[in-house]
C-alpha cells in the first residue's frame, strides 16, 4: 500500500496510515469518534460538551428571528420553490461541526466513523436509540435513500460534491458504507458526515421534486409547531429529543420556541425590532449599525448591542458579470468596470469606514494569494504559462484604489483605454462598438438594501458613456432567475471554508457553467481553472492545498471575473435583553444556538417594558 500524508482522513487521532501487514493482509481499518483535515481533534473521545456552551443552560422561553421574502416550502434541497429558514433544526446530520476549530466534527447521528486503510471509503455507524419524531428508528436505509435521492433529484451542488461517490450501501440496519472512486480526495468523508438523514418512509407516495408545504417528519432538536406559507414559521423543540444528551448537543436548543416572522426587506425588520416584535438582531447595513440603533429602548438598556469578532474565512462578495452573455467575454471589458468602482468613497460616505477592501476569493484565511507566487504555486502556474495572462506570473494583484473624493478620473481613463482597446468607443456620448450596440446592461438585485450601492456605481459607468440600470426583484423571482442564470451582473457572495475543497468543483468549473442552479454563477469555462480546482480536491498535505488555492486565486482574480466589494471581521449583534449567553463565543461561528432565555432578565424587561 503506497503511503500518504493524511491532511485528509484526518482521522481523528492524528495517526499516520496504517501499513500493509507482512503476511500481505490488508490492515485493519480505524474506528474513531471525529473527523478532522488539519491534525487532531481538540476533543476526546470521552468529551461531554463543546468547550464554548453552558452544559447546565436553562431550556424554555421563546425567541422571535426574522427573515426577508416569503416562502412556499419545507424541501431546501431542490431548486424549485423558496425554503423556509431555520428548517436545518428538524433534522440530524451524520457528524456535527465544531464551531472552535478550523475543520473538525465529532459523532452525533453516527456514533462511531470507520475508516478503511486504503483511503477508498468511509462507514458510519448509527447510534442505537436514534429514532424519528414518529419513534421509528433511523435506519441506514435511511442514509442510502437520502444521499441517492439528493444526487438524483436535489440541487446540482450535491452532484458536484459527492462526485467522487461510487457507492453507498447498507451494511446492516445501523451501518452505512461509502465507497469512493479514489483515494485522493482528503475531505469526501468529513464532507458525508454533514448528511442530514431524511426519513425515507415518510418521503414515500410523496414527489421529492415538488415544494413542501406541509410539517415533513424529522429526527432532529425542533419540529414546526405551525405556520403560515410565505409568513411565518415555529418550530418547537422536542421535549424527547433522542439526542438531548450527546456531548454535541448538551447546552444548545435552549428555546422552546423558535420562531421566524418574515419582512419584505432589511428596513422593516429593523423597525419591527424596534417596536420589540423581534428579539434578536444580526445587522449586516454598516448604515444602519451607525445611526439606526439610538432609540428609547437602547438608551434604557433594554436593547443590547455587540460586535463579536470571528476568525472564519470570508471569501468573496461583489459585482458579478454573467460571461454567458457577449457584452462580457472580454476580459479587458470586465477589468474596464472594475476600475470605476469607487470603494474608498462608498466606505467613507455609505459605510461609516466600517469594513474591509476584499481583494481575495479567499480572504481572511492563509489561502489568500499574496505578492508573486512563490515555490508549490509558481510550479503550478507554470504548468499553465501559456494559458494564463502575463500579469498572473509577474505582478501581484491589487485591487484599484481611490483618494475617496468621488472623482475618479484615473480609473475612469484607464477604463475608456481598455474598452478601446476591446473595440468599444464613445459616440454622442454612449459607449457603442463597431457593429453600432450600445454597451448597456441591468443590475439584479433582491431587495432595497443594496441599491444605495449601486447606484453610485452606475453614475460611476455613465461617466463612460455606459447605460446600467437596477432591477429589484423579491427574492422568490430572484432566487428562480439566478437558478436559471438569467441576469447580465448582480450581487454574488463566494463563501469559504476553513479548508476549501469539492465545493470548488460547482463553483468554477466548465461542467457547472450551463448547469441550471449550480453556483458557478459566473459562468466560467476554463480548462485552466478545472484542472487546479482538482489539484485543491485532491491535495494531500496543507502545504499542498494552500499552493493551489493560492493559484485558483490568483488565476480568477487576473480574469477579472468579479467586482470584489468589501468584507467585515465581526458579528454585529443587537438584542432585547431577556438572554442569557456563554462566557465565550465559538471562534468561527456566532453561537445563537447556545443562547437561552434568562427568566429573571425576561421579567425584568417585561416589567420595564410596562413600565415604559
Amino acid at each position: 500500500m503506497r503511503r500518504r500524508t493524511l491532511l485528509a482522513t484526518g482521522l481523528a487521532a492524528g495517526l499516520p496510515a496504517l501499513p500493509v501487514l507482512a503476511q500481505g493482509a490488508p490492515a485493519a481499518p480505524r474506528r474513531v469518534h471525529a473527523l478532522s483535515l488539519l491534525g487532531e481533534p481538540n476533543l476526546p473521545a470521552e468529551f461531554t460538551h463543546f468547550p464554548w456552551v453552558n452544559p447546565e443552560a436553562p431550556k424554555g422561553g421563546e425567541i422571535t428571528l426574522y427573515a426577508l421574502g416569503s416562502f412556499d416550502s419545507f424541501n431546501p434541497y431542490i431548486l424549485r420553490g423558496t425554503a423556509a429558514v431555520g428548517s436545518g433544526v428538524l433534522y440530524d446530520t451524520l457528524l456535527k461541526q465544531s464551531s472552535d476549530e478550523a475543520s473538525a466534527e465529532y459523532g452525533h447521528l453516527a456514533g462511531v466513523v470507520e475508516l478503511p486503510a486504503d483511503g477508498r471509503g468511509v462507514t458510519f455507524e448509527l447510534r442505537e436509540g436514534a429514532r424519528w419524531h414518529d419513534g421509528r428508528p433511523i435506519t441506514a436505509d435511511d442514509v442510502v435513500w437520502t444521499f441517492n435521492t439528493l444526487r438524483q433529484h436535489g440541487r446540482p451542488f450535491y452532484r458536484a460534491y459527492w462526485a467522487d461517490v461510487s457507492e453507498v450501501v447498507a451494511e446492516g440496519p445501523r451501518r452505512v458504507a461509502f465507497r469512493f472512486s479514489t483515494d485522493q480526495n482528503r475531505e469526501l468523508s468529513l464532507i458525508l458526515g454533514q448528511l442530514a438523514v431524511l426519513p425515507k418512509h415518510w418521503w414515500e407516495g410523496r414527489d421529492f421534486t415538488r415544494p413542501l408545504l406541509e410539517a415533513p417528519l424529522g429526527s432532529g432538536p425542533y419540529r414546526i409547531e405551525r405556520f403560515e406559507a410565505g409568513r411565518s414559521v415555529a418550530y418547537r423543540r422536542v421535549a424527547d429529543y433522542w439526542g438531548r444528551d450527546l456531548p454535541t448537543m448538551k447546552g444548545t436548543n435552549n428555546f422552546d420556541v423558535m420562531r421566524y416572522e418574515y419582512y419584505r426587506d432589511a428596513t422593516v425588520s429593523l423597525e419591527a425590532f424596534k417596536a420589540g416584535s423581534i428579539d434578536f438582531r444580526t445587522e449586516n447595513v454598516a448604515r444602519d449599525w451607525a445611526t439606526g440603533y439610538d432609540f428609547p429602548a437602547v438608551r434604557r438598556g433594554l436593547v443590547k448591542r455587540d460586535e463579536i469578532r470571528h476568525e472564519l474565512p470570508t471569501g468573496l462578495q461583489g459585482f458579478i458579470m454573467n460571461e454567458r452573455r457577449p457584452l462580457f467575454q472580454d476580459r479587458r471589458v470586465r477589468e474596464a468596470l472594475g476600475l470605476v468602482f469607487d470603494f474608498e468613497w462608498m466606505n467613507a460616505n455609505l459605510f461609516y469606514g466600517s469594513y474591509t477592501r476584499t481583494s481575495s476569493y479567499f480572504s481572511n484565511s492563509d489561502f489568500a494569494s499574496r505578492g508573486l507566487p512563490e515555490g508549490r504555486e509558481r510550479e503550478i502556474l507554470e504548468r499553465f504559462r501559456d494559458r494564463l495572462p502575463p500579469e498572473v506570473l509577474t505582478r501581484e494583484f491589487k485591487v484599484p484604489v481611490t483618494d475617496g473624493s468621488g472623482n475618479n478620473r484615473e480609473g475612469a481613463r484607464r477604463a475608456l483605454e481598455l474598452l478601446r482597446e476591446a473595440g468599444w468607443t464613445v459616440r454622442d456620448r454612449r459607449l457603442t462598438n463597431a457593429q453600432g450596440q450600445r454597451f448597456e446592461f441591468e443590475i439584479l438585485l433582491n431587495g432595497p438594501t443594496f441599491e444605495r450601492v449601486a447606484l453610485p456605481y452606475i453614475q460611476s459607468l455613465q461617466r463612460l458613456g455606459i447605460e446600467a440600470r437596477v432591477r429589484t426583484v423579491d427574492p422568490p423571482q430572484y432566487q428562480v432567475r439566478m437558478d436559471g442564470f438569467d441576469y447580465d451582473m448582480t450581487v454574488e457572495v463566494f463563501g469559504q471554508s476553513s479548508s476549501p475543497g469539492n465545493e470548488q468543483r460547482d463553483y468554477w468549473t466548465s461542467a457547472k457553467a450551463e448547469e441550471n442552479g449550480s453556483r458557478n454563477t459566473v459562468g466560467i469555462k476554463d480548462p485552466v481553472v478545472d484542472a487546479i480546482v482538482e489539484m485543491i480536491v485532491n491535495a494531500q498535505t496543507i502545504e499542498e492545498l494552500t499552493a493551489a488555492c493560492r493559484a485558483l486565486d490568483r488565476v480568477l482574480l487576473w480574469g477579472f471575473h468579479s467586482i470584489p466589494q468589501w468584507h467585515s471581521r465581526s458579528f454585529r449583534l443587537a438584542w432585547w435583553d431577556k438572554f442569557g449567553r456563554p462566557e465565550r463565543n465559538p471562534r468561527r461561528a456566532l453561537g445563537l444556538d447556545s443562547w437561552w432565555v434568562d427568566p429573571a432578565k425576561e421579567r425584568a424587561l417585561a416589567a420595564a417594558r410596562s413600565a415604559g
